[in-house]
Formats: C-alpha cells, sequence, structure tokens
C-alpha cells in the first residue's frame, strides 16, 4: 500500500521560516472539521525548526533542521491515547481527533520528539496533520513542503519497496532512532546537525608574507584507525566533517609536496577550528 513520507534535507534549509508561516496560514482561525481545530496564533510550532552552530570563528557553519510530527508506525501517543484519540490512517498519517483526545494535556508528554502542543483555549492536545485535508481533496503535497522555496522538504507518497531504495540512495535517517518508533519522516544529511567536524587553514610564510597553501593534503586519524582526509581549497581552508562528538583524540596530518609535513593532536568534543597551521619557506 502506498502510504505518506516526508523527506528533509538539513543542507537545503535556509530558516526561512516558510514553512513554518504557511502552516500558521493554514490553521490559524481555521477549524478543519475531523482533522484539527484551530492553531493557536502564537506558542504552537507544529513545524519546529532547531538549529545548532558548529566550529569556532571564522571557520563556522549553522544547521537548520525542520522538526515536524514524525507520523511514527510504532507511536508512543497512539498506545496512550485509547479509544481513538489519536489514530493512524492507513496512508500513514498520524491524526488527534479533535473531540475524542478533548481534555487530554497528559498526550503531550507522550511524544519524545515534543512535537504534541497544548491549545489552553480549545482543551485539546495538537500537532502537525500533513494537511490531511488538503490532501483528501487532491493535493500533491502540503502546505509547509508547498511554500520550501529551496526544496529542503519533500512529501513522498509511494509504496514502503521504493521508499527502501529512496533510504539506501540518498543516505536518509531518522530522527533519534534510540526511539523505535519507526517515524515516517527521514532526513537527508542530518550528520550536518548530528556530527562535526575539524577545520584549519594552512598558510606559508616567505620573509613575513603569509600566502594561502591550496592542495595540501590534510589527514585525520586515530588509534581505532578511523580516518578521513581532504585537500585546502584556494584560501588554504579545510573541514573534515562528519565525526562522532567526543570521540577522543586524533593526529591530524598536512601534507604538501614542496613544503613538507606538519602533524598535531587534535581533541574531538565539538565541532572545532584548529586555527592557522602555518609553514615557513625561504624565498
Amino acid at each position: 500500500m502506498t502510504k505518506w513520507h516526508m523527506i528533509i534535507d538539513v543542507e537545503k534549509c535556509e530558516d526561512c521560516n516558510n514553512c513554518f508561516l504557511s502552516c500558521k496560514d493554514e490553521h490559524v482561525e481555521n477549524d478543519w472539521q475531523g482533522y484539527s481545530l484551530s492553531q493557536p496564533r502564537h506558542g504552537h510550532r507544529w513545524m519546529n525548526i532547531v538549529r545548532k552552530e558548529r566550529g569556532q570563528f571564522p571557520l563556522i557553519d549553522v544547521a537548520y533542521r525542520p522538526t515536524p510530527c514524525m507520523h511514527c508506525d510504532s507511536a508512543p501517543c497512539i498506545r496512550a491515547a485509547k479509544e481513538g484519540a489519536i489514530y493512524k490512517r492507513p496512508d500513514g498519517i498520524v491524526i488527534i481527533d479533535p473531540e475524542k483526545a478533548k481534555g487530554r494535556q497528559d498526550l503531550v508528554k507522550t511524544c519524545p520528539y515534543g512535537a504534541i502542543w497544548w491549545n489552553e483555549e480549545r482543551q485539546v492536545p495538537q500537532k502537525c496533520t500533513f494537511c490531511a485535508h488538503l490532501l483528501d481533496e487532491g493535493w500533491k503535497a502540503p502546505r509547509c513542503v508547498q511554500a520550501c522555496p529551496t526544496g529542503a522538504l519533500r512529501a513522498v507518497f509511494c509504496d514502503e519497496e521504493e521508499m527502501k531504495r529512496m533510504i539506501e540512495q540518498e543516505n536518509l535517517k531518522i530522527l533519534h532512532p534510540e526511539f523505535r518508533t519507526v517515524p515516517r519522516v527521514h532526513y537527508k544529511n542530518l550528520d550536518r546537525y548530528l556530527r562535526c567536524f575539524v577545520a584549519g587553514t594552512v598558510a606559508v610564510e616567505r620573509e613575513s608574507i603569509v600566502d594561502c597553501v591550496k592542495g595540501a593534503g590534510v589527514r585525520l586519524g586515530n588509534s581505532s584507525g578511523a580516518s578521513c582526509e581532504t585537500t585546502t581549497d584556494s584560501f588554504g581552508d579545510f573541514k573534515l566533517d562528519g565525526l562522532e562528538e567526543d570521540s577522543g583524540k586524533y593526529s591530524l596530518e598536512v601534507t604538501h609536496p614542496a613544503l613538507g609535513r606538519k602533524t598535531l593532536e587534535v581533541e574531538v568534543r565539538k565541532s572545532v577550528n584548529v586555527g592557522t597551521i602555518l609553514f615557513s619557506k625561504a624565498h
């Protein structure tokens, strides 16, 4: 059976908040009978964009991770709700029944992703509905996907075999696999948010003039045999990404055919800029 999935590319998200605003536009002051009551104007973030800054000036980056309801196949909220207060549709979308769930503030804490919000005025828990009311009218995607200018959000309606192929082909990952909720939201380039990097700059000093070194080989390795390598760009900068946080000590080796080799020890806790690695050469 074909079901709905969402694919979110962390690398493409620019934090424009179009997804958040389009969700507000669709749901604030709008009751969608059988799907949801009106979303409060303030407080709720059914598409919640969280941010993470990595590194130190001037070699830093920022990743943005849009986070909606995961529409889990093994949803803790459904198990806790009982009597149909929260249910999964045949197309994979999880819906909080706006009538049966009234008064159930306890359901907010059942979501390990923090995707359920409490509407104090209407006395009902609420969350992303995947704009199911629009999909049932023939729309091809929810409002957030339609409003994304960079293509960071994609709605996919396919069978499980096709989804497995996409997961493997695009190296898609789920958020917090340890929760074992079997989410239907998958992330591309999630390492931009979850992992860290070692970055730096390679330069050479010739008679008090400092120049960038392009094409220097940079290799990072540790005692367990894990390693990665790259070369410096036109500005002498390098970045070795995808490292586990708190993964310990590494040996960083920089080599250049005309300049020789330099080695330093780097301890990886978070993303780190090692600064300028300076070679010297007589003019």
